[in-house]
């Protein structure tokens, strides 16, 4: 047990020794995700319609044995007997404080985030705290829940200085704790201003804020800071030179993401063989990614990657040849990171069956009640996660070509963040979040008339011994944690 720190490229222990943060995302659980969980649209949507329909004690019942439920000690001892030695925890701000009752604590708002850094503590698993959702939305995902594909907490600086008061408490609570590997403080940024300029400055007041004593900050020098680069963990040319050999931000990791297309549904992924040559583009592509890091010899931390798989109910007879090439996908992109001995943070680890380590059976009351209403949101693709547009891309298409041919320059087709192209952009306004609006009301009603049995049954569903385990990913996983884990023995 030790404090972990940042020691130049690498992050280690308190006697220098090398440490390889290897582990899994605890995405869908603190901050509720629509493909994770099979709700639509965003968290703070479905927790307001089913407050309706059941009554705030009720709903709230409901979604408390979801988080007691989706996360408990048979899950930390599984992750451990993989090899995996991190997870990091996504928590949503709402958790914390009320947007009607800003920088006030709720009662128990500690309550489940101590118990899951407990029960990985108790596996010698380190934990992540990752702020995955910041108040106005840092990005214009439905994982920052908000609602909105335009993220207004670049806009308001309240909403940044409330971020900067929730991390000095969270460090103030944890700084003697060595379990607790550091602060990811903010996930997947999308600042549009030149440079990333709000980004910067809001990246300078977190590490005072945590760094710095008295009143005003946590005094918190012993935990890394992980930070993201901006535009959804890929962009870090605005950000500043002075960062080398801690001189700017101490103890400090460089968040990338490392998504790989061939690993979802689309053309590339249909065509991955991991050949030589497919596997030095997905090489080059990850080089360039920590490029800025690497020319600058700082830490880069992997927080997140990894493909999503196929499902019977769905690709039937192809599931099985599909996530053949999708477990390549994975295990390719293991070995790259193996080359550096990267430190990364894979996501998922418990789902409902679309990227998860563990997903939840089919046969559970949760998966039972929901099937036809999930099938129909499958085809309808309103999740922008991994989506198979297959059967409504036909009528998306026109308003695609619609703005195309509407729009006098193509350069004004270029709108941020880059990453959304016109297809992208008509998905996350038109389907994830329009289409999702109507359907969210009818999820909630789904639960008119339970009782607080029925309602925790449902909860039961997410627990780990109604969970099925996805033997191909996990294998992979345990393969090249042990060999990496020998090898450090040796060494």
């Amino acid at each position: 047990m030790s404090f972990l720190h940042v020691g130049g490229t690498k992050i280690v222990d308190e006697q220098g020794r090398e440490v390889v943060l290897r582990g899994a995302g605890l995405g869908g659980w603190m901050l509720m995700e629509n493909f994770i969980s099979g709700f639509p649209g965003c968290e703070f949507q479905i927790r307001e319609a089913l407050a309706e329909v059941l009554g705030v004690a009720k709903a709230e019942f409901f979604f408390d044995k979801f988080l007691e439920n989706f996360f408990a000690e048979d899950d930390a001892r599984f992750f451990k007997s993989l090899g995996l030695n991190c997870i990091r925890i996504a928590v949503n701000y709402r958790h914390f404080e009320d947007d009607q009752n800003p920088r006030v604590f709720k009662p128990d708002a500690f309550r489940h985030l101590d118990r899951a850094i407990a029960a990985c503590a108790a596996q010698a698993v380190y934990t992540i705290i990752d702020l995955h959702s910041a108040p106005g939305g840092q990005s214009g995902g439905w994982h920052a829940d908000a609602g909105t594909h335009l993220p207004a907490f670049w806009i308001h600086k309240d909403f940044q200085d409330r971020v900067v008061w929730l991390w000095t408490q969270i460090a103030r609570r944890y700084k003697d704790n060595p379990w607790v590997a550091g602060y990811n403080v903010l996930n997947e940024p999308a600042d549009p201003t030149p440079r990333a300029q709000r980004l910067v400055n809001l990246y300078d007041r977190l590490h005072t804020a945590i760094r710095g004593g008295g009143e005003e900050g946590a005094g918190d020098t012993r935990h890394i800071i992980f930070l993201d680069g901006n535009t959804f963990a890929t962009d870090f040319s605005g950000f500043p030179e002075d960062v080398k050999d801690g001189k700017r931000w101490s103890n400090t990791a460089f968040a990338i993401h490392d998504y790989a297309v061939e690993g979802f549904p689309g053309e590339r992924g249909e065509k991955y063989q991991g050949t030589p040559e497919e596997v030095e583009v997905l090489r080059q592509k990850y080089r360039r990614k920590r490029s800025w890091m690497d020319e600058r010899a700082l830490c880069v931390w992997n927080g997140e990657w990894g493909p999503v798989y196929a499902r019977k109910e769905y690709e039937s007879e192809e599931t099985d040849r599909i996530n053949e090439r999708r477990e390549q996908v994975l295990k390719d992109q293991l070995g790259i990171y193996k080359e550096d001995k990267l430190s990364w943070s894979i996501w998922l680890y418990k789902d409902i069956g679309f990227q998860g380590m563990v997903y939840v059976s089919r046969n559970t009351p949760y998966m039972q009640h929901f099937r036809d209403f999930l099938a129909r949101k499958h085809r309808l693709a309103v999740d922008a996660w991994g989506k198979d547009d297959t059967h409504v891309k036909h009528i998306y298409a026109p308003i695609e070509a619609l703005i195309r041919d509407s729009v006098a320059d193509d350069a004004y087709l270029k709108l941020y963040p880059p990453l959304w192209s016109v297809q992208e952009r008509v998905t996350r306004i038109s389907r994830t979040i329009l289409l999702a609006e109507f359907l969210v009301r009818e999820w909630a009603e789904m639960f008119r008339g339970m009782e607080e049995d029925q309602l925790e049954e449902l909860a039961r569903s997410f627990r780990f011994e109604n969970c099925e385990k996805r033997e191909g990913l996990n294998r992979a996983l345990r393969e090249h944690a042990g060999v990496d884990l020998q090898e450090e023995v040796k060494h």
